[in-house]
């Protein structure tokens, strides 16, 4: 560790962030691959829903810029600013989720309310909720003792409202990504085993009363273990993404060649965008976006660890937690598109369509960004 803190501090100090073009790169080339798949995913249903089969790729073009902008403009702000704005960023967060769920403000689709519409624009406060969290959550680790109950406190309050507002939408998967990665940044943060093991078996026991009480999540569960037994209802996405998967092989089946994308597999260009990825290119390049995920995820975690190396505990928390967010949220989604997870309703971070979700994971991406450049200009 102590060769990867030289090299971060030993660079030039002051000025513009000082970036890591390597992180740079991946985050580039993650958002390339998702432009070139939404287009290509989406050409079925634009051109016959819409006419116009270049509606996605133009929306998602636009959003890319809007977010590029926002990367830019998030690692240009200290991150005692980013410190100072924790409280107010998650106090947001909740006014918005009350939002969407107050008739005539919230806009349900697919039988959900999960959006706030503005000016045209249709806003997920799922998507700053997560952004929003970590932030508050390296706060709260910050300021407490770390080898006690403390911290536990005010993170599992601020999980357990924040959940059950979620629930109301309802977005089980928002909340099962925050839960992971609060878990994740206790347990990094130094939190005792025993209590570690508490909390585990805490949001365990409280996953499994939920799946359990509500139909809908009930449904979603069996289809996961036997998407077979109700193949043209309940299992139907899952059935569709694993022929996918088959039908690509190692080496897939070509760029735009896709069959399932042809009204077989539901979201193609949102959830289910990997499926798509798999079918055409086949399981190598399945492969090469893990291993873009993980090696992302590791190098938050060696900015992180550089930033505990400097003294700032704040940084390193929030470095954890964004490697943590966009990790798991990746996890989650390939495990879903696999088959080893039910379905949860979640986009592949930089990749697949949708505003909210790629402004709030490069907002998160700036945050790290920022707290490399500060590795490496300050001692």
């Amino acid at each position: 560790m102590s060769g990867t803190v030289a090299n971060t501090v030993a660079t030039p100090r002051g000025g513009l962030p000082v970036w890591d073009w390597t992180l740079l790169t991946v985050i580039a080339a993650l958002g390339a691959v998702g432009l070139v798949f939404v287009y290509s995913a989406s050409i079925p249903y634009a051109g016959e829903k819409l006419a116009d089969t270049g509606f996605f790729l133009r929306r998602q073009e636009v959003y890319m810029v809007v977010a590029a902008i926002a990367i830019a403009g998030v690692s240009q702000v200290s991150v005692e600013l980013w410190r100072r704005a924790a409280l107010p960023a998650i106090l947001l967060g909740i006014v918005l989720l009350v939002m969407v769920l107050i008739p005539g403000i919230g806009r349900e689709v697919n039988g959900s309310l999960r959006w706030i519409s503005v000016a045209g624009l249709r806003l997920q406060p799922s998507e700053w909720i997560k952004v929003s969290f970590v932030l508050y959550m390296a706060l709260l680790l910050t300021r407490e003792k770390r080898n006690s109950v403390v911290p536990l406190l005010g993170p599992l309050m601020a999980l357990f409202l924040i959940t059950l507002l979620l629930l109301a939408e309802p977005d089980l998967g928002a909340a099962a990504v925050l839960a992971m990665t609060a878990a994740g940044m206790l347990f990094l943060a130094g939190l005792p085993l025993w209590q570690f093991a508490v909390l585990a078996s805490g949001l365990f026991g409280a996953v499994t009363v939920l799946t359990f009480t509500s139909p809908y999540r009930l449904a979603r569960l069996t289809a996961f273990l036997d998407p077979w037994a109700d193949p043209l209802a309940t299992g139907f996405q899952l059935t569709q993404s694993l022929m996918a998967f088959g039908r690509g092989g190692w080496m897939g089946v070509g760029l735009g060649q896709s069959v399932q994308k042809l009204f077989y597999l539901p979201e193609a260009h949102t959830d289910f965008l990997l499926a798509v990825i798999a079918e055409e290119l086949g399981l190598i390049a399945v492969l090469l976006l893990l291993a873009a995920y993980a090696w992302l995820t590791l190098r938050a975690f060696t900015i992180a660890r550089a930033a505990l190396a400097r003294g700032d505990q704040f940084a390193s928390q929030l470095a954890y937690g964004v490697g943590l967010l966009i990790g798991v949220q990746a996890l989650v989604n390939c495990g879903v598109n696999m088959g080893v997870m039910p379905t949860k309703g979640l986009t592949l971070p930089l990749l697949s369509y949708g505003g909210s979700s790629l402004l709030f994971t490069c907002f998160a991406l700036g945050l790290l960004l920022r707290v490399d450049h500060e590795n490496r200009t300050m001692k």
